[in-house]
């Protein structure tokens, strides 16, 4: 065995000798132009939502068109931009609604503070829903599915759609980590009943928290309004050009802050420099991977409309995914697994203990008790077997805003140095 054939973590000299770049999307770009433009808003003392030529409107116009919808608006949050989605296509008690095993907890999250009731369900090697088991879900009391475009990469959106369809169930896209992404040259999020953005400090882009709910649908679009502002009404009595459709309802409040809406703008003109950046860099990353008996790649539908923020390889057997990370670390390569030491990853449902153990804010058991739910959905830890499988042998590659091709590729030939000392 050649000297540089040696494996780091048996003593050989690792691939990569220095730090890789840390960072994320968004913020990793954030420069003199969002502290200009927040520091005017400031100045200018304008600080409250609804105002003639506000931030939060300017925001909710230009994300519109950059996604190419009729309606857009901003809240607070990417988890209230679910609740905000889901109340407006009709989720409420009684209801259950499918999401993937594999997502940030707040998706379910957002099904239960609509008073409906999530319901888990596997993934594929796409690491997004599994369309072929979305039907084993599927009850008298389902009303609504969760496509999520996980670690930017679009769902299988085309078999999900058609299972929805077949059974008449309202879709919302969580599109939180794929902000940017497209799915067969149309951005994700717009093919469902509606659609939703993260602004969180980890998003494509970022103002440290926000969301956005978008949609061609004007009922739907005018629900989500309501749901976001109890008092909208009143905001709008005396605006002449706004004429509601919809009755209006009393809900909580996720209207966001014109701070956030100021950083928005300048990071949606950024948008386009941070997808041509990730993308060059996990493009670099695949093109330098040799071809390998022990892993394959994640499925990916459309690799164009991919955000490119990260990577998944699926290896063949459990030990050896462990080693191939342990091995990785060695060399200088740090991935993402379900091994992974730290807080438990509330990505993926196992950890989710809360909902797994049904707690509830109120003594009722509200959502699971609800005198209108008829439905007995139960929850385990090993309730997805397929989902832990595949995630228990994913290893995921992270890129960002502050590395070169040069480090994707390191990256890459960290993996083929191990695939060859440990692979079959």
């Amino acid at each position: 065995m050649a000297d540089n054939d040696k494996l780091a973590i048996d003593g050989g000299a690792p691939v990569v000798d220095e730090p890789l770049p840390t960072g994320v999307s968004g913020p990793s770009v954030v420069d003199e132009e969002e502290i200009a433009a927040i520091t005017d808003l400031l100045r200018s003392q304008g600080l409250f939502r609804y105002r003639q030529g506000g931030q939060a409107a300017q925001f909710e116009a230009e994300a519109a068109r950059f996604l190419g919808v009729e309606h857009a608006l901003m809240v607070n949050s990417g988890t209230s931009a679910l609740i905000c989605a889901l109340t407006a296509v009709g989720v409420g008690p009684g209801d259950e609604v499918i999401v993937p095993g594999y997502t940030y907890i707040a998706t379910a999250a957002a099904v239960i503070a609509t008073g409906a009731v999530p319901v888990i369900a596997e993934i594929d090697e796409s690491l997004g829903l599994d369309p072929l088991l979305i039907e084993t879900k599927i009850t008298p009391y389902t009303k609504a599915v969760v496509p999520v475009h996980m670690r930017g990469v679009p769902a299988r959106l085309d078999d999900i759609l058609a299972v929805a369809k077949k059974h008449g169930l309202k879709v919302v896209e969580d599109c939180c980590q794929c902000v940017g992404g497209s799915y067969r040259g149309q951005r994700v999020g717009t093919y469902g009943d509606a659609g939703a953005w993260s602004l969180n400090y980890y998003k494509t882009i970022s103002s440290g928290e926000g969301g956005l709910v978008y949609t061609n649908d004007r009922d739907v679009f005018e629900r989500a309004c309501f749901t976001a502002d109890p008092g909208l009404p009143m905001w709008t009595k005396s605006d002449t050009s706004v004429e509601w459709q919809n009755e209006s309802f009393p809900r909580q409040t996720y209207r966001p802050s014109e701070v956030l809406a100021s950083m928005a703008r300048v990071q949606l003109g950024k948008i386009g420099d941070i997808l041509s950046h990730q993308r060059a860099l996990k493009a670099a990353f695949l093109q330098e991977l040799d071809e390998s008996g022990s892993y394959s790649l994640q499925h990916v539908d459309d690799p164009d409309g991919d955000t490119g923020v990260s990577a998944s390889v699926i290896v063949h057997d459990k030990d050896l995914a462990i080693g191939y990370e342990h091995a990785l670390k060695a060399e200088g390569v740090g991935v993402g697994t379900i091994y992974n030491d730290g807080f438990p990853d509330r990505h993926i449902y196992s950890y989710w203990d809360t909902i797994l153990a049904k707690r509830s804010p109120h003594p009722s058991g509200y959502p699971w008790n609800d005198p209108s739910y008829k439905g007995d959905v139960e929850y385990s830890e090993d309730m997805c077997p397929q989902t832990l499988d595949i995630l228990g042998r994913s290893l995921r590659f992270d890129f960002n805003m502050n590395m070169t091709e040069e480090h994707a590729r390191l990256m890459a030939r960290a993996l083929n140095k191990v695939d060859g000392a440990l692979g079959n």
